[in-house]
């Protein structure tokens, strides 16, 4: 096996041994799952660049050098075509998506692998192994025995071609990441882990290949402080429409977290009837029922048969969230009961609503501190809680997930503050320690100079 960095700056000679000049880089074209190197540039006297092709000139090689198979005067020099791209130029160092271990890395070698004349790229080597070898092979080497002394090994972290390719096909800004098929195949929480990763330009890069369904669902995946930035990146009818497709507690977590300016222009750009709910839970206090609680919940009212209740459930929107609970209601929308899917499935199609609905109802306000309404849905075992207002009327529910992001809120808060007051502890303390030094070193000088006096 080769290695870029052994090859990078070794010499090239032609057929009769002439030295040419030293390698400065290999092009491979992209089109392929394990690409060919297809070009070899190198520098010449004086540095001044040349680029030829692989397949017509290039006899032997190895980590000591590059042979040509004909004499420097009958060369054609040639020039990077639109579909090749630079390994040491546009690869090395760059960072990249590991699509299996699901986080960004940062190519350190690129390893290649011979078949006869032909060389391949077979993948980026992204481990501490690849930046050893930078520094030089025989630091790799002396690393990975001292190693074996200790009973561990340095492996290589190698990750395919065939996991990678390019997004950006401007070659002045070459950037990697998945390729399009494998990013559709990915599960929505870890395009998000992977767009968390990433730097703003990259994000945006990879979040132009996603279709307006899988983008909504990783923002929504992402954690709460990247959603507002990334949202706040975007343009703003493209902001407008992901916001707009979104569940309606989730935008308005996330439009309560942007710039007023930013959130007041996607709120006009958007569908009137979505930016009206958002606009609603807006009203309520972050971090209460109010502010934690959707909308999307399914209401019929007492009138309403069996049958028709399960007609209404056929018609929701493949998108709509999963329905533990048909809530019945009043004419003026007030909360009377609950009935679960399985009493649905129990009860004959003819029987009302509102004769088997289950009355005996935990509820809390919207103005209910999230935390209480978390622990009332742990306590009582209840998919959702609805949140009605002090008439009864019924505003929305809370659901297990965000009692949980919730609690999660929390904890990361305690520990938070639990570090700040270990850090501020161990600062009193310090403090407190060095006063008493410094007090004893005064009370030492002070003897001393008393004793000295007397004597």
């Amino acid at each position: 096996m080769l290695y870029l960095s052994q090859m990078i700056g070794e010499p090239v000679v032609d057929a009769t041994g002439e030295r040419l000049g030293t390698i400065s880089d290999l092009a491979i074209s992209t089109g392929e799952v394990f690409p060919r190197i297809t070009s070899l540039a190198f520098q010449g006297p004086g540095r001044v660049p040349f680029m030829i092709s692989w397949r017509k000139y290039v006899d032997t090689f190895d980590d000591d050098g590059i042979v040509l198979s004909v004499d420097a005067h009958d060369i054609r020099f040639s020039y990077l075509q639109p579909d090749e791209v630079l390994l040491a130029r546009d690869l090395m160092d760059r960072q990249i998506v590991d699509t299996q271990g699901m986080k960004v890395v940062r190519v350190n070698d690129l390893k290649l692998s011979q078949s006869g004349t032909q060389l391949r790229l077979l993948g980026a080597e992204v481990g501490v192994r690849g930046i050893l070898r930078g520094l030089h092979p025989l630091v790799e080497k002396a690393v990975v025995n001292v190693a074996k002394l200790f009973h561990k090994k340095v492996d290589e972290q190698l990750i395919a071609w065939n996991y990678m390719d390019l997004l950006d096909r401007d070659l002045s800004e070459v950037q990697l990441s998945v390729t399009h098929r494998r990013l559709d195949e990915l599960h929505p929480a870890d395009v998000a882990d992977i767009l968390e990763q990433l730097d703003p330009q990259q994000r945006a890069s990879v979040f132009e290949h996603l279709d307006d369904a899988r983008a909504t669902e990783a923002i929504s995946e992402m954690e709460d402080e990247y959603q507002a930035e990334f949202i706040d990146d975007l343009p703003d009818a493209r902001a407008a429409e992901l916001i707009g497709n979104m569940d309606p507690d989730d935008a308005a977590d996330i439009v309560r977290d942007l710039p007023y300016e930013k959130a007041e222009t996607l709120l006009r750009l958007m569908g009137v009837e979505d930016a009206a709910e958002i606009r609603r839970l807006l009203g309520y206090k972050d971090g209460t029922a109010g502010g934690m609680m959707t909308t999307q919940f399914v209401a019929v009212p007492r009138t309403y048969t069996v049958g028709d209740t399960i007609e209404v459930l056929r018609a929701l929107p493949e998108d709509h969230p999963t329905v533990h609970y048909v809530y019945v209601t009043d004419e003026y929308g007030k909360l009377l009961g609950v009935n679960s899917l399985r009493t649905l499935v129990l009860f004959n199609a003819d029987r009302l609503m509102g004769d088997i609905m289950f009355d005996e109802i935990i509820s809390c306000l919207p103005s209910e501190e999230e935390e209480d309404v978390a622990a009332d849905i742990f306590k009582y075992d209840i998919p959702a809680m609805p949140v009605v207002d002090e008439h009864g009327t019924l505003l929305g529910i809370v659901t297990t997930d965000d009692a949980w992001d919730a609690i999660e809120d929390d904890v990361a808060s305690d520990k938070t503050k639990m570090s700040a007051l270990s850090i501020a502890g161990i600062t009193v303390a310090g403090l407190m320690g060095l006063f008493l030094y410094s007090l004893i070193l005064l009370q030492l000088a002070g003897s001393l100079h008393l004793g000295g006096l007397h004597y």
